[in-house]
């Protein structure tokens, strides 16, 4: 999601493939030995592996509104450990029930500590890192989303700011630019399936 928000934004041709999961094809491997999603492969044959790398290749191609020219440092940190700490307990959170050695509570309370200082961040702002969007508010915004809607609810009175933020990211044009189905051919049931993404 968030690597094609940053070719979508930087207005990045590029041919989309969509794929199943649990029957991924082998052109998939043939570029990317690990077999996972998403990957982009460039025209002198570059792959790139990770979303937070593909949204900054796609940067240095055409950052129109300056996402990443100021407070790269600072944006770079906040994005790390979301990708590495925070997405490790959103995982648990999620998919709590696989991790039976603590409960539902545990794994909430392990979120909120990422999420209470995002709604902190945004207390006095309308993004993370001031009053322009940059690269890190659409790089954490899918896992916010991912996250919010475990207890829509519960995020929604614990974390105001933090709601009003990944709203406003909802409704822009371009997350909704990039929230369009795709229909793909099912080997295993020999049928075309519609997959929202």
């Amino acid at each position: 999601m968030r690597a094609r928000m940053g070719l979508a934004y930087s207005l990045t041709s590029y041919e989309h493939r969509e794929i199943l999961l649990k029957d991924r094809p082998q052109s998939l491997y043939d570029i990317s030995p690990k077999g996972t999603v998403p990957v982009l492969q460039l025209e002198d044959g570059t792959v790139l592996e990770e979303s937070i790398d593909i949204m900054r290749w796609a940067l240095t191609q055409n950052d129109p509104d300056s996402w990443y020219e100021d407070k790269i440092d600072e944006q770079d940190k906040l994005i790390h450990g979301n990708d590495q700490d925070f997405k490790r307990r959103l995982d648990k959170y999620k998919y709590h029930v696989r991790f039976p050695e603590n409960d539902l509570e545990f794994h909430q309370k392990g979120v909120a500590e990422f999420l209470l200082r995002y709604d902190d961040k945004l207390r006095s702002e309308t993004f993370l890192f001031g009053s322009q969007i940059t690269l890190a508010d659409v790089a954490l915004m899918p896992f916010i989303r991912q996250c919010a809607h475990v207890d829509l609810d519960w995020f929604n009175t614990q974390f105001p700011f933090l709601a009003k933020w990944l709203m406003s990211l909802k409704e822009s044009k371009l997350f909704n630019s990039i929230m369009i189905k795709y229909a793909i051919w099912d080997e295993a049931s020999k049928g075309i399936i519609v997959k929202w993404d």
